[in-house]
């Protein structure tokens, strides 16, 4: 399986992450040390092993040396057992790491013993969840830096019939509209002289504070 994915821990975001990788045409070596757990993505990922991934043994045998990319997916009750077995994959000279982390503390302890990328899953869905509702004319939102956001938002009924040119988002609000989404299709590269319809939807970049004011005008 070389060059391909790994997922050790197949609790929800476990098996989540592995059966989402394979619905994205990705070979994946799914990996639990509960039987129960492993015969539930059996049948729909390339491989499944049923072992404990802190026995060095069990990890020679795995071959994991082979993959691309390996994630460490246990849930916060495994912190011990996430963080011995992070060491161990780095000490194999796996490519690329990335562990599920429970808190901060967590998150530096991994990324100190090997981690490459640290993830926590339920503190990503609370910042989301908290956006949506401050923000409900925000219909996606991803931080491209900490200075800058694409957003996709609702087209305010203010702008309704208006030109792109007509309602000026860069002078007016310092954010650039990059596409258009309208009946579900994407139009990019929009002219200035593109007319707003009700339905469109904005995907513009900018600042956070300037992204929010466009999307308060909804």
């Amino acid at each position: 399986m070389s060059g391909e994915f790994a997922v050790i821990g197949l609790g929800q975001f476990g098996r989540a992450v592995a059966l989402s990788l394979v619905r994205e045409g990705a070979a994946v070596l799914a990996i639990d040390q509960l039987q129960e757990r492993a015969q539930l993505v059996e049948a729909e990922v390339d491989a499944v092993a049923c072992a404990d991934a802190t026995d060095e043994r069990a990890l020679d045998e795995l071959g994991l040396e082979r993959m691309s990319c390996v994630v460490v997916a246990m849930g916060a009750r495994a912190r011990e057992t996430s963080i011995l077995t992070t060491a161990l994959l780095r000490q194999r000279g796996i490519p690329r790491i990335i562990s599920r982390a429970a808190n901060e503390l967590h998150a530096r302890v991994l990324l100190a013993v090997g981690a490459h990328e640290v993830l926590n899953p339920e503190l990503l869905m609370g910042q989301r969840l908290a956006r949506n509702l401050a923000h409900p004319t925000i219909l996606e939102q991803i931080a491209l830096d900490e200075n800058t956001n694409l957003v996709e938002v609702a087209t305010p009924e203010q702008f309704i019939g208006k030109t792109l040119g007509d309602v000026d988002l860069r002078r007016r609000y310092g954010v650039s509209v990059i596409a258009l989404r309208r009946s579900g299709q994407v139009l990019p590269q929009v002219a200035p002289d593109e007319r707003l319809l009700r339905g469109d939807r904005l995907l513009i970049v900018g600042p956070p504070a300037s992204v929010r004011r466009v999307a308060s005008l909804a």
